[in-house]
């Protein structure tokens, strides 16, 4: 069956992800107009059912991202930050023991000071009420699911996905034909592994210069704690225990609001061991003696989970194509010491929008951005990133114990030297690389959950709020169903059941099925943290957009 041409609409800008980069690419757009007396027209497209509802982070926000794009939101009664770091902590755990290590063995730019903990989410619910307070059209609900292109091979737009097309692929009597929304200039900020900006990456080639990009796996809960444990302001942090030395990663606990808790728990994904469960190491984390006592009275009442972008420096793709750039997360701008993003985040939309505004005024659309593409590692954000550069290649290299060291060791002489003993070292392996088979490692066990403060990631995912229409095509699509069979399953013994935090993936027994095993997506569970996408070690699985606003709710997050 044909399907109808979509319908169409122009704009001078197009934004796609209502994250902290695409608001602040929007609002600074708005901001310009105003001063120049320039009429811009500017839409944001987000796949989430509302601004901010696939938004998750730990987060403690260094503020200067902020302060560049609203000056005055210290000032505002609606802000969402609004508690201040008032002590910080790092901890080194062993498996009954640990050390807390003195503040002033680490390089200021690791230092929380001056810093504000809160919910993400919130904060980016907030930035789409300013963006549309400056008259930013924003579309929650309609997740971009195709690039648009002229004859010339430059970005025009993206389209919006379909609606109402069934499991089998063939349209409902409910089918609506997405959206085409064309532009001079298109700006994705989808986030780590964003399915687009894969596409981009891929077509245009844009990481041919730089290093191939790492991942972590960073999973949340939000906790209500008990007065006795609630110390507003507070910042901890965590390596170790219970990762193995050769599995880096670590683990954070923020203090904030009205007697709220974030622990979330970051496992890098260049592990080895395919048995290894970053949702299980996290539950293990809780228990250690010196972590417990923190949840004595408390109630868990949020999760969630997502990709993290890793590479830093020297991972950051070209950023600009013909029609086009990419911000934010999309971008690789996470500082990963410091595990912080939003700010340069933000950052990465203002310069982005100062480009864009600048061109179009001169009368230029669909050619590249050079500015911001020539700009950004002389900017804030290269001056976030490059001191830290060395920092994750060490950690993998020499494994957590000595690579802190050396990481440590290596920002110190950044910044008292503003060089570094190493120069810029590469990552080795892409992640989906770094698996080992099944048969060269010892498997681990881990405990059953108690239910009080550990928990199954069934009881998890129904904190997350999470919903997708179920009778729409699979949105994680597997290339060769054989090969998942063959070497998933078979050689690596099927590690995507550990690695995704939502129970998703399942090798189940089914005398239909050719050798009695079933490959089972449940992708009515998938939180949308592209683990999967990422991880597989025969690069055979692939996430795509679903229909609508699927997907997780984050509320507080």
């Amino acid at each position: 069956m044909a399907l109808p041409e979509r319908e169409g609409m122009d704009f001078d800008v197009v934004v796609v992800g209502a994250g902290p980069a695409g608001l602040a690419a929007a609002i600074r757009l708005k901001q310009l107009s105003a001063e120049k007396g320039e009429e811009i027209s500017v839409v944001v497209v987000e796949k989430g059912g509302e601004v901010g509802a696939h938004i998750l982070s730990g987060a403690v926000v260094d503020p200067i991202g902020l302060d560049a794009l609203l000056p005055d939101w210290r000032t505002d009664p609606e802000r969402p930050l609004k508690t201040a770091v008032e002590r910080d902590e790092f901890l080194y755990l062993t498996k009954n023991s640990g050390v807390r290590l003195p503040n002033l063995f680490f390089p200021k730019l690791l230092s929380n000071h001056g810093n504000f903990v809160g919910s993400l989410s919130n904060t980016v619910k907030w930035l789409g009420a300013k963006a549309e307070g400056l008259g930013v059209e924003i579309y929650p609900g309609f997740p971009a699911s195709e690039v648009l292109y002229d004859d010339k091979g430059a970005v025009t737009g993206i389209a919006t996905g379909d609606l109402g097309i069934g499991r089998d692929g063939a349209p409902r009597a409910d089918f609506t034909r997405g959206m085409e929304l064309r532009a001079k200039y298109t700006v994705f900020g989808e986030g780590a592994r964003g399915s687009l900006t894969k596409t981009l990456i891929e077509r245009f080639q844009l990481n041919r210069h730089s290093d191939h990009q790492k991942y972590g796996i960073g999973i949340k809960e939000l906790w209500q704690l008990s007065d006795a444990k609630f110390e507003p302001g507070l910042v901890q942090h965590t390596m170790g225990w219970p990762l193995p030395n050769k599995a880096g990663g670590g683990s954070w606990l923020y203090h904030f609001d009205d007697n709220l808790l974030s622990v979330g728990f970051v496992t890098h994904l260049n592990y080895e061991n395919p048995t290894l469960s970053p949702f299980e190491e996290f539950q293990r984390f809780k228990t250690h003696p010196m972590i417990r006592e923190t949840f004595e009275g408390a109630k868990r009442i949020g999760y969630g989970a997502r990709a993290i972008m890793e590479g830093g420096w020297q991972s950051v793709p070209k950023l600009v194509f013909p029609g086009g750039c990419l911000v934010g997360d999309s971008a690789g701008f996470v500082n990963v010491p410091r595990i912080k993003g939003s700010h340069n985040a933000i950052l990465s939309g203002i310069q982005a929008a100062d480009a864009i505004f600048a061109a179009i005024a001169a009368g230029r659309q669909g050619d590249e951005l050079t500015a911001y593409e020539e700009g950004w590692r002389g900017s804030a954000i290269g001056r976030d990133l490059k001191p830290v550069r060395n920092v994750k290649p060490l950690w993998s290299k020499y494994g957590t114990l000595a690579g802190v060291g050396l990481g440590g060791l290596d920002m110190w002489t950044n910044a008292l030297a503003d060089t570094s003993l190493f120069g810029t070292l590469k990552h080795g392996k892409p992640d989906h690389a770094c698996l080992k088979p099944l048969s060269e490692v010892t498997p681990i066990t881990y405990p059953k959950p108690d239910g009080k403060l550990t928990f199954d990631r069934l009881s998890s995912v129904y904190l997350s709020n999470t919903n997708h229409e179920e009778d729409q095509p699979p949105h994680l699509k597997v290339t060769d169903s054989e090969l998942q069979k063959r070497s998933e399953h078979d050689v690596y013994g099927g590690p995507s059941g550990r690695y995704c935090p939502a129970g998703v993936y399942e090798w189940v027994e089914d005398a239909s099925a050719r050798d009695g095993l079933r490959y089972q997506i449940n992708a009515q569970n998938c939180v949308h943290c592209k683990t999967c996408d990422i991880k597989d070690p025969n690069q055979n699985i692939t996430w795509v957009t679903p229909e609508g606003p699927g997907g997780p709710n984050y509320p507080n997050m």
